[in-house]
Formats: C-alpha cells, sequence, structure tokens
C-alpha cells in the first residue's frame, strides 16, 4: 500500500502545494468568467457553471490518476477548454479593443501601463481648434482610435510618406503611402479598426463623425519629436465604404533656377531669358510633374525690384515674395472668365507676367498679345513633351504667325526618384540594354540600382535608415528643353504635321526627356527601371502624330 501511495506521490509536499496552487488559482477564474460573462452581455449562469463543474471534475480526477504529472497535465488541458471556448464567444461579441488573450493584448501586459501611456503622450495630437488631445482613458473606444492613430501615424511620417490612402475591400481596407511620389501598398487594416481610426480622425479635424455619405475636409497638427506637421483629412463615401485620405502638409520652400536639376547648359538657356525685352515661354508637363516650381523658378530669375511681377493662378502653392499674386477663385465664375481676368491684369501693365493654368484659345491668345506687345509671359501647359506642348498652343492661339512671333521657348519635365546614397548598388549593366537606349557601352560601364535588403551577422534583415528600404530619397528634375530660333520660328509658320516640326526641332539639337533621364542615369543619380517606369507612356500617345491644319496667315 504503501508503495502505491509513494509511487502516486501524493504525500510529497512539493507536489501537494502545486495541487494546491492550481486548485486555488481555478478559483478567481470562475469569479472572472461570471464579472465578464455579465459585463459583455453573455449567459453569465452558463458559462459559470461550465467552468466550474469541469473544474472540480478535473480536480477529482487528477487525484485518482496515479501518476502525478500526467493528472496536472490532464486537469490543465481540461480546465483550459472551457476557458478558452468562453474566451472565443466573449472576443466574438466585443470590439477589438477590449478582446483578451489576442497578441496585442499579451504583448501589452508585459509592459507597464504607465510605459504605454508614456510613449502615446510623446506624440501629441492638436485640434482643428488648436486644443491638445490627452491620451483617454484606457480601454475605452476613444483609447482605441486614438492607439490606432499613433501606429500608423508614427509609421507614415518615419517612412516619409507625404500621402496615406485608405480605401474599403471587401473585408478589410486596402492601405498605400505615397513616398516621393510613388505609391506602395502596406498591410491591410481591419474594418472595426478603421471605424475608431475614422472617428477619433473626424472628431480631431472638426468634421461630423456620424457623415459617412458626403464628402468632408479637414486639418489637424501632430506633435512629434519636437516637431509640428500639419495634416489634411478628406473623406468621400462609398457604396463599398469610406474612403479616407490623408496628406501631409509641407510648407513648400521657394525654388531657384539653380535648385531645379537643370543640366548646366539647360541653365544657361534658361537663365538668359531674364535678358531679353518681350516674349512668351511655355512651361509644359503633366500633372504632379513639378512644372509648378519651375513656373515659381522662372518668375523668380527676374528681379522683383526692377521689374513688376504678377501671376494669375486657381490655387498658389506657395507665397511668392515681391510678386503679386492674383488668384481666380470660385466665386469670380459667375461674374468673370479666366481670360478677362488676365485681360485686366495685363491692363495694369505689369512688365512679367505668370499664367499658371492656360486650358483656353482665349487666355492663350491674350496671354500672346500681351508677349508681344512688350510683355514676358510664362504659361504652364498641360503635356506630355516639348512637341506636344507646342502643337496644343498653335491650336489654343490659332495664329501662326503670332505664335511664332512671340515664343521664346519651351520646356517639358518629368520627376525621377533619386537613388540611396546609402545603399545603392553598383552593377555592370547589360550590353544589350544598352544598346537598346543607344549609349555607347564605353561611356556606362557602371550603373546603379536600388540596394537591396541587408542581413546582418544573426541572419536578421536590416533596413536602411535613409531610405527606409524603398531604395530611394526625394526626387529631382529631368528637362527637355527647346529655345526658338530663325529655323524653328519657320517650321512653327510652314510645318503641316507635328512630325514634322519634330524634326525641325532634333536638327536643332533638342534632346528628348529619355536621354536627358539616360544622363542622369549615367551619372548614377537615379535607375534605369526608375526612367522606364516614368517615362513610359501609352501607345496612342505614342503613335500620335496628328496633322495640323494650316490655316491663313493672322496678324
Amino acid at each position: 500500500m504503501m508503495a502505491l501511495v509513494e509511487y502516486g506521490g501524493y504525500i510529497s509536499i512539493f507536489k501537494f502545494l502545486i495541487f494546491l496552487f492550481l486548485f486555488f488559482s481555478w478559483l478567481p477564474l470562475i469569479t472572472w468568467v461570471y464579472q465578464d460573462a455579465k459585463a459583455v452581455g453573455a449567459r453569465e449562469v452558463f458559462w459559470t457553471a461550465i467552468v466550474f463543474g469541469v473544474g472540480a471534475a478535473a480536480a477529482i480526477v487528477w487525484l485518482i490518476i496515479p501518476i502525478f504529472i500526467i493528472g496536472m497535465l490532464f486537469y490543465l488541458i481540461t480546465v483550459g477548454v472551457p476557458v478558452v471556448s468562453y474566451v472565443i464567444h466573449r472576443n466574438a461579441k466585443v470590439p477589438e479593443f477590449n478582446r483578451v488573450l489576442t497578441a496585442e493584448h499579451i504583448k501589452g501586459l508585459f509592459s507597464g501601463k504607465e510605459k504605454k501611456l508614456e510613449v502615446l503622450q510623446n506624440f501629441l495630437f492638436i485640434t482643428a481648434n488648436n486644443n491638445e488631445v490627452p491620451v483617454p482613458e484606457h480601454k475605452t473606444p476613444e483609447f482605441f482610435g486614438y492607439k490606432a492613430a499613433y501606429g500608423i501615424f508614427n509609421d507614415a511620417i518615419w517612412r516619409r510618406a507625404s500621402d496615406v490612402v485608405f480605401s474599403p475591400a471587401p473585408q478589410n481596407y486596402t492601405v498605400v503611402y505615397y513616398v516621393d511620389g510613388t505609391g506602395l501598398k502596406q498591410p491591410e487594416i481591419t474594418k472595426e479598426q478603421m471605424e475608431y481610426f475614422i472617428r477619433f480622425l473626424k472628431n480631431l479635424a472638426d468634421l461630423d463623425p456620424e457623415e459617412k455619405r458626403k464628402p468632408q475636409k479637414g486639418k489637424f497638427r501632430i506633435h512629434r519629436d519636437k516637431e509640428n506637421l500639419d495634416w489634411e483629412i478628406t473623406t468621400a463615401g462609398s457604396t463599398a465604404g469610406e474612403q479616407i485620405r490623408l496628406k501631409q502638409i509641407t510648407r513648400q520652400s521657394i525654388t531657384k533656377l539653380a535648385e531645379i536639376n537643370l543640366m548646366p547648359e539647360q541653365y544657361e538657356q534658361l537663365s538668359k531669358i531674364r535678358d531679353v525685352k518681350q516674349g512668351l515661354f511655355i512651361v509644359a508637363g503633366p500633372k504632379k510633374s513639378g512644372v509648378t516650381s519651375t513656373f515659381y523658378a522662372l518668375l523668380r530669375n527676374h528681379d522683383p525690384f526692377l521689374y513688376n511681377i504678377n501671376t494669375l493662378e486657381r490655387q498658389p502653392s506657395v507665397e511668392l515674395p515681391n510678386i503679386t499674386q492674383n488668384i481666380f477663385a470660385l466665386s469670380d465664375t459667375g461674374t468673370t472668365t479666366y481670360a478677362k481676368r488676365l485681360q485686366a491684369l495685363v491692363r495694369m501693365e505689369p512688365d512679367v507676367i505668370g499664367v499658371a493654368d492656360c486650358t483656353d484659345g482665349e487666355t492663350a491668345q491674350i496671354a500672346c498679345t500681351a508677349a508681344r506687345d512688350g510683355k514676358i509671359v510664362y504659361v504652364v501647359l498641360e503635356a506630355d513633351d516639348v512637341i506636344r506642348a507646342i502643337g496644343k498652343w498653335m491650336k489654343l492661339v490659332n495664329n501662326r504667325n503670332l505664335v511664332a512671333e512671340t515664343l521664346l521657348g519651351i520646356s517639358n519635365q518629368r520627376l525621377l526618384r533619386k537613388l540611396c546614397e546609402g545603399c545603392k548598388q553598383a552593377y555592370e549593366p547589360n550590353k544589350e540594354l544598352l544598346r537598346k537606349f543607344n549609349v555607347p557601352a564605353e561611356k556606362a560601364k557602371v550603373l546603379y540600382r536600388p540596394g537591396k535588403v541587408q542581413y546582418d551577422k544573426r541572419g536578421k534583415a536590416t533596413t536602411c535608415e535613409n531610405c527606409q528600404g524603398t531604395g530611394f530619397v526625394g526626387r529631382m528634375g529631368v528637362f527637355e528643353i527647346a529655345i526658338m530660333n530663325d529655323e524653328l520660328k519657320n517650321a512653327v509658320r510652314q510645318s503641316k504635321s507635328l512630325a514634322e516640326i519634330s524634326t525641325e526641332f532634333r536638327r536643332a539639337r533638342m534632346l528628348y526627356l529619355q536621354e536627358q533621364a539616360l544622363r542622369k542615369v549615367i551619372a548614377g543619380t537615379t535607375a534605369i527601371d526608375e526612367m522606364v517606369r516614368v517615362l513610359a507612356t501609352s501607345k496612342d500617345k505614342k503613335s500620335e502624330t496628328k496633322k495640323i491644319n494650316p490655316e491663313k496667315s493672322q496678324t
């Protein structure tokens, strides 16, 4: 008999204390299940009875099983099954911030509440009304929204995102960061988490949190690491859910002509425009290609103390010192037109005029007339290259002689991402690829590309702190520029198609955008894949060689 008792181990003080510890640890669990089930709206009596009954039965069986360790494992597993079942049941009934035994909850158990709050307080939200937002009470919907916003903004700022777009999908929300003008897809976010996040942002920007269909726009501020960052939120309803766009409001610096990454000969060409007495220069490019910065840089190339400089803009990007910026607002559309506002500006007799948006023939004709009558005029035009820009301008003005007489030159541009100097990698280029781009092999013995993922001694992937793993930091302009001469002016007057004009511009040694971009690739400032990505155009645009109907000469 003693042998059997010794074999079971029940007379061991150590084992007996373990039994008592596990048994009495089970009793508070019963109390928690009862109180928690009552709080979350579950059947408290049912679940308490299940946990109590199963636990009591498991304790008795443990005492009967002769082998102590087997009895203990049986007890733990048997007690754990109803508890885990209850946790799954209650987690399905409560919002994410109130769930238990999740990865986030377990992680939070190992960091003190004071430490977590201290981290959040270092990241301060400031409302549209300039009020600081205190950290909400722990385990509340407001706190969950606050914490979600903290995590998203902290990550977006570290990754240098200028815009963050949240789009509803069938199950979750897709997230895209725009870094250096390029969209980078991020892990999806659950719709439940987004609901608290959106409500928090709307309250932050003083928007209506209940309005989910009509578009809303607001602003707020984040104070992080002793720096204030202003953000704009735009919401829009859809059948799939509410769409959210966050845009960081940056104070744009006023760029000088020497700072827009012109090639030396291009800088010399554009600098000379300030010495002419009259004429018109076209700043062309597609949307979001940096034309506004070039437009402002050309205006600032003139001394504002010697010249009276005026602009007509729909929405100025930055305030230009000592330059009069005239704004054409939506309220003006009921009383006047963009062209008439430009005509009124011309009557004020400025020396230099900047037209930030030209989409109609009347505006184009007024700008040309002003250039003919002694003004220097800069016009922003949306076009994909120099040839299409001049073709579009000729159609708008509808007077070849006037275009040829006044046109000083045309620029077209794109923005290329710059390779990260900290992690870019050199490689020997494929000779076939160089031949495709008509680049002599001796001129490009080494090219550069974005750095690949690096691993430390333990095999763990490391992220470049300079570019955050994108391989690029910042953007630079690449330009296609044509300065008019007598031969090109005659081509404008006499050519019957854009192809003929293109041939004349080529004879004048104008380098195309791709050729200018290749110079930057060979210099190691950007990658050839980046050049191809940015300069890729649709087949329709490539095949566009429309004829220009010759019109009668007008004076």
